[in-house]
């Protein structure tokens, strides 16, 4: 009898007409869900390996049209195939390919160090310009008694005598179809083919043992709030020499009391008095490389808006400068004195602007609302 070809679209849960977006995102969410460093379910990584090989084929326009020609209807496996794809696709759905009988490889020891996540507050100052931090990690480090073999130093690991080096246990049994046999994978050496007799005393033939320290950070110029760095090598220890896992730090930016980060750009809000506003004038501003003069000129109306170009923030990864944009908001007076009253009144008649002590004016407004 011959196999089905599976259904890839129904393994990523997708329609057949899907997009290629549609797709992605669908894979995404898997591996995120079933990634053997966070799904500790046995099954996580059989099906890990079905929705990468599902994808693998569906992303590739060509691909994917020999798949729809071929077996997107669920049909046989015939015995021949037009790309040499298919044969891996079936290794990793029934464990072997078109009329070849294959036996899974055998696990290794070595397996990569696992992601490590931590989170960095930052000045606004800081992520701006860059600095350097030490961030605190706890991660499994190489074990310096045994150097990540596992074993007690002057031991070292042998052939696993339960399967003999195989990885698997085969069982036998009888069924109403006839005599059955399965192959499993071995629980003395999780499918290794090795066992370590004698484990480390130190960490127990782990190979890895619980550490804590610090690791420097170089965050460059121009990062913004919720941006994470991501730092090669830097995570987990492997097993068996399999490598270290990554680190990535997340970016926690403080608001600034007075700018506020739009872009690469800066904006700030600038209170003038009238009287400055009126007669023009030169004042000093902060801006995030020291106080810098700024020249109003007269009569600047409410609602200007400056430009200080190159004293924003820092292109990230190449060179460069947003733009500081200065917002400025003419105060108006308000008379604290009889004095202050008069000169204000005065200036109203010079200008010919209408007062509300003029003659006549105030009735009128009184009866303007009373209407």
């Amino acid at each position: 009898m011959m196999a089905s070809i599976p259904d890839l679209y129904g393994v990523l849960g997708v329609a057949h007409d899907a997009s290629e977006e549609e797709i992605k995102r669908a894979y995404r969410r898997l591996a995120r869900e079933l990634h053997p460093d966070v799904n500790a379910d046995p099954g996580a990584e059989q099906r890990f390996k079905e929705i990468t090989a599902a994808y693998e084929t569906l992303k590739d326009p060509a691909r994917r049209r020999q798949y729809d020609l071929f077996g997107a209807q669920g049909g046989q496996a015939p015995g021949f195939f037009p790309f040499g794809d298919m044969g891996d696709i079936f290794d990793v759905f029934f464990g072997g390919g078109f009329g070849r009988r294959s036996q899974p490889p055998r696990r290794t020891r070595a397996q990569r160090g696992g992601d490590l996540f931590v989170r960095l507050n930052l000045t606004f100052e800081e992520a701006v310009f860059g600095t350097k931090r030490d961030v605190e990690v706890e991660s499994m480090e190489e074990c310096g008694r045994c150097h990540g073999t596992g074993c007690e130093p002057g031991t070292h690991s042998s052939r696993c005598n339960r399967c003999g080096g195989s990885g698997q246990v085969q069982d036998v049994s009888r069924s109403i179809f006839g005599t059955v046999m399965t192959a499993r994978t071995c629980t003395v050496c999780q499918g290794t083919g090795e066992e370590i007799a004698a484990p480390c005393r130190d960490c127990m033939g782990e190979g890895r043992i619980e550490a804590r320290h610090a690791i420097s950070v170089d965050v460059p110029a121009g990062v913004a709030d919720g941006m994470d760095l991501r730092i090669a090598a830097a995570g987990e220890e492997g097993r068996a020499g399999g490598g270290k896992g990554d680190l990535y730090v997340s970016l926690r930016v403080q608001p600034h009391a007075i700018f506020e980060r739009r872009g690469q750009d800066l904006v700030c809000e600038l209170v003038v008095p009238m009287t400055q506003a009126s007669l023009g004038t030169d004042l000093e501003i902060p801006t995030l490389d020291g106080p810098e003069r700024l020249r109003l000129e007269p009569g600047i109306e409410s609602g200007t808006v400056l430009k200080l170009r190159g004293r924003g923030v820092p292109h990230l990864n190449r060179r460069g400068r947003g733009d500081l944009f200065v917002n400025v908001v003419v105060q108006t007076p308000k008379a604290r004195s009889k004095e202050e009253r008069a000169l204000l009144e005065r200036l109203a008649e010079l200008r010919g602007e209408p007062s509300a002590r003029r003659k006549g004016l105030a009735g009128k407004l009184r009866k303007l609302n009373e209407t």
